[in-house]
């Protein structure tokens, strides 16, 4: 390297870390021992995806010791893109937005702003998590819910293998669909996120984002209108603080796809 392009790039990195740098590293340090939490329910035959939708299909292959002395396995799957732990891409609900693949990771990963509204959901079972719940959260936490991934804490998950109370129905088929009921957010919760706040992505433990017995899906399209990607059927939420854990939620990179499975960690940081 030209002693001089190697003078000028030890300079930019000093740079770096002298400012944004030095900040980068003191809240890697502060995650560096932290917990890790993993937010997704294992695929497999008992997973629970929409009504309409078959499910995850799991087919073992050959499996086992070789004629060469080793082991050997490998199976195939088949799934749709909505069910399980997944992503909504914005595509799913607003045409000409992003596919998983154009979803920029940045938005995949940030700090979580976890919206516990479990106390209402068992008062309601259809509860709707409005724009005074985040206030509120903005109020407890002396901060404005901005750069963070919105994480809405129902409860449900709780419910998970039970498909009857998880949905509130075990029927199947587009007859289902009316029976749902659930927790969500609010579509003018929504609204007010994509207008009055700058959020990276936004959570539910639960089936949807839209409650159960959503027919219009509004906070699905104000969602994906704002290109704001979308986790459904998340775990463990009860195991995050407010605010605080580190989120990343990457999923398969389906080119062209509005959705798919993903796989959602949370790090929490040390105490």
């Amino acid at each position: 390297m030209i002693p001089m392009i190697r003078w000028a790039l030890a300079a930019a990195l000093c740079l770096g870390l002298s400012g944004a740098g030095r900040a980068a590293e003191s809240s890697a340090a502060r995650f560096a021992a932290g917990t890790w939490i993993d937010l997704t329910h294992a695929f497999d035959a008992a997973t629970i995806y929409w009504p309409t939708e078959q499910g995850f299909q799991f087919e073992p292959g050959a499996n086992g010791p070789t004629a060469k002395g080793y082991y050997y396995a490998a199976n195939r799957f088949a799934t749709a893109e909505h069910g399980g732990t997944h992503l909504d891409a914005p595509r799913h609900f607003a045409e000409g937005m992003h596919t998983v693949d154009e979803i920029e990771v940045d938005r995949l990963v940030g700090e979580a702003a976890v919206i516990d509204v479990r106390a209402k959901c068992v008062a309601d079972p259809v509860y709707e998590a409005t724009a005074d719940d985040l206030v509120a959260w903005e109020a407890a936490q002396g901060r404005q819910l901005v750069d963070v991934i919105v994480l809405v804490r129902t409860g449900w998950s709780s419910r998970w293998g039970d498909r009857s109370a998880y949905l509130g129905t075990d029927a199947k088929g587009p007859e289902a669909v009316p029976l749902l009921r659930f927790p969500g957010l609010a579509p003018e919760a929504a609204k007010w996120l994509v207008e009055h706040r700058r959020v990276k992505a936004v959570g539910v433990d639960t089936a949807s984002i839209d409650h159960g017995p959503s027919s219009l899906f509004g906070s699905h399209v104000r969602l994906c209108r704002a290109n704001v990607p979308i986790f459904e059927n998340l775990a463990g939420l009860e195991r995050l603080p407010e605010e605080g854990a580190f989120v990343v939620a990457l999923p398969m990179k389906i080119a062209g796809g509005s959705g798919g499975p993903l796989r959602v960690l949370a790090r929490l940081p040390e105490e």
